[in-house]
């Protein structure tokens, strides 16, 4: 068998890393004539493979590199990430532990390997990896930033900020970085970052992630100082690129709320799973999910398993459709025909897999609103808590948003127009649940009752999910769980009231959006002060 020496494929790999794909593959292939069980080729030809997204192949390639080496820490940690890639979150875990226990140097494995953890939802697990990679490759800027991201989510504001800096140091025009700097910490008339963002969006602006990237924290920036008109403008100008090059197609989610409503009559009388009680916490997102989920899971008897998307992938998985997306019409539409106490188990089965979680736990993915009568029918022990908050200020919150551009459930975000015509869908659906589903299993909670009286409300939901209060539950802002949202630093503060009616700050931009919601119903044109 002829062999070759690791210069070729060095070579290879430096191709690669430069996105040379074509003399990359080439050098790859060359290598694979001559010696069909090379490993470290087939590892290549995989990081290339789904560095173009063409994940199950990717997969193909890892598992192939993996038959000549078994012990290939790279290659599984890459097939764990093309894994997770294809919502195989199980088999994502599986080997990216394999990895982790063949105890890999290289940082782009530990940097993956932290990936991998992150994304699915176990950062306490990823941050050691991001830490590692950092010191193994101190030069490169994204293991900084991950590193800063991962600390930001496990409530260590200062280190993260550190590790930020170091990433700006390493490439000044690193916008997340800058970006999540100005996220996490207040600015000031007399101390802010304007200047350097301005700077950034002008030297990026046709890119359309930078722009993006930017303008949001320019927004930011601006209302913190009191300036909320110059905050929206920023915001127009932050997703102008971006709206172009996205599609938004505002009859698909009128076709996802009037399915999800029809779920109500096909699932009467089946039954479910009932070995298992999890609560669910749903609701359009920066409406205080993220706060109720924190005041919660301070209870001794809870856990909080974060953003899951199990549930979901459970039902598009039994269901079978051919549709392109996890959640849509065809496959809410198919949940008729299902078993419903299969899917709660798989639902079960799924989260014990791959979360380490005993008794009760909460499930805290926003999306899972549509499936909530699925939900019920499916585990009939489980419940339910929708947060709901004054229409106005949850679409300027939607607005105000920069959610991630790969996911298309939250493209309505690049139009105050389309997040108050969402808002009316989602309201008349939750409105339907609301009177449909049994009221000891299914509750709604306005964030605004949270903030004017947390102890009543705090003791209302224990008590609908069964629990004895306990004081801890209000001094939620201690608990040190990890918290992967847009509210990480929020919900490390006491209560505040900031956010109260933020939307008659911005009243005088919001006339269109608000026209839609007056029209629906969902507000009266009383509450408006400008007209």
């Amino acid at each position: 068998m002829m062999t070759f020496g690791n210069t070729q494929l060095d070579e290879a790999a430096a191709l690669l890393a430069a996105r040379n794909y074509k003399s990359a593959h080439a050098i790859c292939m060359d290598v694979l004539h001559a010696d069909p069980t090379s490993a470290q080729a087939y590892y290549l030809l995989g990081i290339l493979t789904a560095d173009h997204a063409n994940h199950a192949k990717a997969v193909e390639l890892f598992e192939r590199a993996l038959h000549y080496n078994s012990d290939h820490a790279g290659a599984l940690a890459q097939l764990a990430r093309s894994q997770i890639a294809r919502l195989n979150r199980d088999l994502s875990l599986e080997a990216a532990r394999a990895s982790a226990a063949l105890q890999p140097e290289d940082a782009y494995t530990l940097d993956t390997l932290g990936v991998v953890f992150s994304r699915a939802g176990l950062h306490a697990d990823a941050m050691p990896f991001y830490a590692a990679a950092t010191k193994a490759a101190p030069g490169l800027a994204d293991y900084h930033y991950n590193h800063g991201a991962a600390l930001q989510f496990l409530g260590d504001m200062d280190a993260a900020r550190a590790a930020f800096e170091r990433c700006l140091a390493i490439d000044p025009l690193e916008t997340r970085a800058l970006s999540s700097i100005v996220q996490i910490t207040r600015q000031t008339g007399g101390k802010n970052r304007l200047a350097e963002l301005e700077a950034a969006f002008a030297a990026t602006k046709d890119d359309a992630d930078h722009a993006l990237r930017t303008g949001h924290a320019l927004a930011k920036a601006h209302e913190d100082i009191g300036n909320p008109a110059e905050a929206l403008s920023w915001l127009v100008r932050a997703k102008a690129k971006k709206r172009q090059a996205i599609h938004h197609d505002p009859a698909f989610d009128t076709a996802l709320f009037d399915a999800a409503q029809a779920t109500i009559a096909q699932l009467s009388g089946k039954p479910g799973y009932a070995d298992a009680a999890p609560l669910f916490i749903v609701g359009m997102p920066r409406t205080g999910t993220t706060l109720v989920d924190r005041i919660l899971s301070s209870h001794s008897a809870i856990t909080s398993a974060g953003e899951l998307t199990d549930f979901g992938l459970c039902l598009k998985r039994q269901s079978a459709t051919r549709s392109n997306y996890v959640l849509d019409p065809e496959t809410l539409a198919a949940a008729g025909t299902l078993d419903l106490a299969a899917l709660g188990k798989a639902y079960m089965d799924s989260v014990h897999s791959t979360q380490n979680i005993e008794g009760r736990f909460i499930d805290k993915m926003p999306l899972n609103a549509f499936y909530s009568a699925l939900i019920l029918a499916a585990l009939p022990n489980a419940r339910v808590i929708c947060l709901r908050r004054h229409p106005a200020d949850t679409v300027l919150s939607n607005y105000r948003q920069m959610f991630a551009t790969s996911f298309s459930y939250y493209n309505y975000a690049f139009s105050l127009e389309d997040t108050a015509r969402y808002y009316v869908g989602f309201d008349r659906m939750m409105k339907a649940f609301a009177r449909a589903l049994p009221a000891d299993r299914f509750c709604e909670v306005h964030y605004e009752n949270v903030v004017a009286d947390i102890e009543t409300e705090t003791r209302r939901l224990l008590d609908f999910c069964g629990l004895p209060f306990e004081a801890a539950c209000l001094a939620f802002h201690e608990n040190a769980a990890p918290v992967a949202t847009a509210s990480s630093a929020q919900v490390r503060q006491p209560l505040y009231t900031g956010s109260l009616a933020r939307w008659k700050r911005y009243e005088a931009g919001l006339t269109d959006a608000l026209d839609i919601l007056v029209q629906a119903g969902c507000m009266t044109s009383g509450e408006r002060a400008l007209k």
